[in-house]
């Protein structure tokens, strides 16, 4: 007779697989891709660190997975974003807002989303979700020439180009090195930079200042 797997067993798999998801998270978010170390999730999920490729088949489908799950919360910010009342502008300032300021306020879990190197299959991930984020503002900026408050132009190469300078810009920022230097100089004020995100996407956009 063919084994089959209980109801409980399961939901008892997925509980686990769950568990070790979370802890990798924490462990991401704490120090990076590159400070996870199986060992340190086994021990705070409270699993055998062979039980983790029961669930995952390699770090790399581990660490994929969570790369998806982090950065699926802050497309969902940026849906948030898009979605106010207002003009498509108004709409973009707020989701770039969004963008900058989740980031420097989480700027560990962010360098590990934009810049940290990564494995190939990681990197898959972070060209798919750079493409999600173009698409979003692209549909934004197409609302934006219909309603007359953004010249007409390319909106797809536009906004690539909009993807470029807000992560190109925070590369810098979000350094372990910088974030290192703003922790003991307690020097946390980033509105200077978030407000220069805006306005230089906005002008290239339109052309006109804001």
């Amino acid at each position: 007779m063919a084994y089959r797997e209980t109801e409980k067993m399961r939901l008892r798999k997925a509980a686990a697989r769950q568990r070790i998801a979370e802890c990798t998270y924490q462990c991401v978010a704490e120090g990076g891709f590159r400070n996870a170390k199986i060992t340190r999730i086994a021990q705070l999920a409270g699993v055998a660190t062979g039980s983790i490729y029961r669930h995952f088949e390699s770090k790399e489908d581990l660490f994929a997975e969570i790369f998806r799950v982090a950065t699926q919360r802050e497309i969902d910010k940026v849906v948030e974003a898009l979605a106010i009342p207002g003009s498509a502008i108004d709409r973009l300032e707020k989701a770039l807002q969004q963008f900058a300021e989740r980031a420097l306020k989480g700027p560990v879990m962010a360098w590990s989303l934009i810049a940290e190197p990564v494995d190939p299959k990681v990197e898959e991930e972070r060209l798919a979700y750079r493409k999600a984020y173009a698409d979003l503002f692209e549909q934004a900026i197409r609302e934006g020439i219909t309603e007359g408050c953004i010249p007409d132009q390319n909106a797809r190469q536009s906004s690539t180009c909009l993807v470029g300078a807000i992560a190109e810009s925070l590369v810098g920022p979000l350094s372990p090195t910088q974030n290192e230097q703003a922790t003991t100089n307690e020097t946390d004020n980033n509105d200077p930079l978030v407000n220069t995100i805006i306005r230089f996407c906005i002008q290239g956009l339109t052309g006109t200042r804001r």
